[in-house]
């Protein structure tokens, strides 16, 4: 059965989009949900096991495992649960994980594993480290007077995705991309990772510095990745104009610049579409 703080409605707008941002469950039942689509789904399994396919693949979720699994829910089919399962799950918004997500592309990596495998076998320690960090989540949705409630919910989710990463990293590494379209795909996230989406937000041009075609660079990132070229130069071009808010000591036209938007009224078009808030809003 679904469950979040319905007191939480009363309070400030704040409180009002942490609850549109974070929502917890007890059940996995809810992950092909409609209104889920837009959500990153994170759950711990503290007994039993559950069964489902992701991607065409089964997969055993049990006690002591972690899963994530993001909006893409036409991609869960047959799930089923042992009469013991019992589960913890919280669902993220993208604009809240893009706001919270910590300086660090680790998460592309980790997601394009993640549409692989989305189970991951923690070790007592990781257990340990990420049921605190659940309960952490818990506790700050409770605490709609805090006067810096949305911080301290973004601070919250960061840690858990910090510790997600730091988890995936010491069970997998860093492993290289070894097929064909994996490594063109490695190629392609390569060119994100040193920056090259501040001036390039085309797919054209990835596709002629890689030698193929648009339609081809999209087809390989869905067969690699789940999703479309253009949605990795947008998330990575999200990810760092949502840091660069953060830097107060920045005008909205110093940003505007450095990522070549012919205005600041098509600035603040972008922000607003990709990031669900304007410039201004963003800031505050």
């Amino acid at each position: 059965m679904l469950y979040f703080v319905l007191s939480m409605l009363t309070h400030n707008f704040a409180g009002m989009e942490a609850i549109q941002n974070i929502i917890v469950d007890n059940t996995l039942e809810n992950v092909k949900d409609d209104k889920f689509a837009s959500y990153l789904c994170h759950a711990y399994c503290h007994s039993g096991s559950c069964t489902f396919e992701h991607n065409g693949r089964k997969h055993t979720f049990e006690k002591g495992n972690c899963l994530i699994i993001s909006g893409r829910n036409d991609l869960i089919e047959n799930i089923s649960q042992s009469s013991d399962f019992t589960v913890d799950v919280i669902y993220v918004s993208q604009e809240f994980i893009a706001i919270s997500t910590p300086q660090s592309n680790y998460g592309m990596r980790g997601h394009l594993a993640l549409f692989n495998n989305p189970v991951m076998q923690l070790t007592p320690n990781m257990q340990q480290t990420c049921k605190r960090n659940f309960e952490l989540i818990h506790s700050r949705l409770s605490q709609p007077q805090h006067h810096f409630y949305r911080d301290a919910l973004m601070n919250a989710v960061q840690m858990m995705i910090i510790d997600f990463f730091d988890f995936h990293a010491e069970l997998y590494g860093e492993d290289k991309i070894t097929t064909q379209y994996y490594q063109l795909m490695e190629q392609f996230l390569n060119m994100l990772e040193q920056g090259e989406y501040e001036r390039n937000r085309n797919i054209g041009y990835y596709a002629d510095k890689l030698c193929v075609t648009s339609k081809y660079l999209s087809e390989v990132s869905k067969k690699v990745s789940g999703l479309p070229a253009n949605y990795w130069i947008t998330r990575y071009t999200s990810l760092e104009i949502s840091r660069l808010l953060r830097d107060k000591s920045l005008s909205f036209t110093d940003i505007s610049d450095r990522f070549g938007f012919s205005s600041l009224s098509h600035f603040s078009r972008y922000v607003q579409n990709n990031l669900g808030a304007t410039p201004t809003d963003f800031r505050e």
